[in-house]
């Protein structure tokens, strides 16, 4: 997520959402709209729930000084309770990582390394990305998929969009939509029916030779489904070792190895 594309997040009204619509209208006229419209009655959606369980895959693309393109890949589980609860674990070559969140404490445990830090953050998970990204300017690509105003954030830099049509992800039929920005093209699609979740979200880097790739597939999503009491409470494993932000040992919560130059962020 780059701070020139997200804007350190600013919150914006529902008048700027409304707005954002009737432009996409103006600038691409009815099949424009229908891209805009679709947006909103996903983010509206999501935001509207108040738990959300899911598991997703994520692949990450870098070019290397040679301009050859390689794609870190890795797994993971989401829960959340709005307004103020937050677990997010993430699995892949390169590290192992569990983040909690309890309304009050956020906690980053990473398994490699068998190190954590924690640090003060009362408020929201709308705030806690905020200060994340402000404390470490890690780019928590996807996050802006759950904030409760998801529309504002992600249209935030769009210069057109437009409704490509339907397609398949993972067996389901989505609603397929293409977004342009200045640094940044972005791809979602939406599942269509009742419940217009995301399930395949990609970021473009327009500005980095061979233009890499951020591709996030969300799957079993679920909206119904009560936390266990403990799944917001962080507890250190044994044998972990408390680290400050800037320990080496916080090179284990990246995606992509040490010195690997980062590829699409958004």
């Amino acid at each position: 997520m780059k701070s020139t594309r997200r804007r350190a997040l600013i919150r914006s009204s529902a008048t700027v959402a409304s707005a954002a619509i009737l432009a996409f209208a103006a600038g691409r006229g009815a099949r424009a709209d229908d891209s805009a419209s679709l947006l909103k009655a996903m983010t509206d959606y999501t935001a509207a729930q108040k738990s959300i369980t899911a598991t997703f895959d994520s692949d990450i693309e870098v070019i290397t000084p040679e301009l050859q393109k390689i794609q870190f890949a890795s797994s993971g589980q989401l829960s959340m309770t709005r307004p103020d609860k937050l677990r997010f674990k993430r699995t892949g070559g390169y590290s192992d990582v569990d983040l909690v969140y309890d309304g009050k404490t956020v906690s980053l445990y990473g398994n490699n390394a068998k190190a954590y830090v924690q640090a003060d953050a009362p408020g929201t998970i709308d705030q806690l990305v905020d200060v994340l990204q402000a404390r470490t300017g890690a780019a928590m690509p996807g996050t802006d998929l759950l904030l409760s105003n998801s529309f504002e954030v992600l249209t935030s830099d769009v210069i057109e969009g437009h409704h490509v049509g339907q397609g398949v992800v993972d067996g389901v039929e989505c609603e397929h939509l293409a977004f342009r920005g200045h640094d940044t093209d972005w791809q979602i699609w939406i599942q269509t029916g009742a419940q217009p979740i995301p399930r395949k979200y990609v970021i473009t880097s327009k500005t980095l030779a061979g233009a890499p790739q951020y591709t996030l597939r969300i799957k079993d999503w679920k909206t119904d489904a009560a936390a266990n009491a403990d799944t917001f409470t962080f507890k250190p494993p044994e044998g972990a070792t408390k680290v400050s932000l800037d320990s080496n040992a916080m090179i284990e919560f990246d995606e992509v190895p040490a010195g690997t130059i980062d590829g699409a962020k958004k």
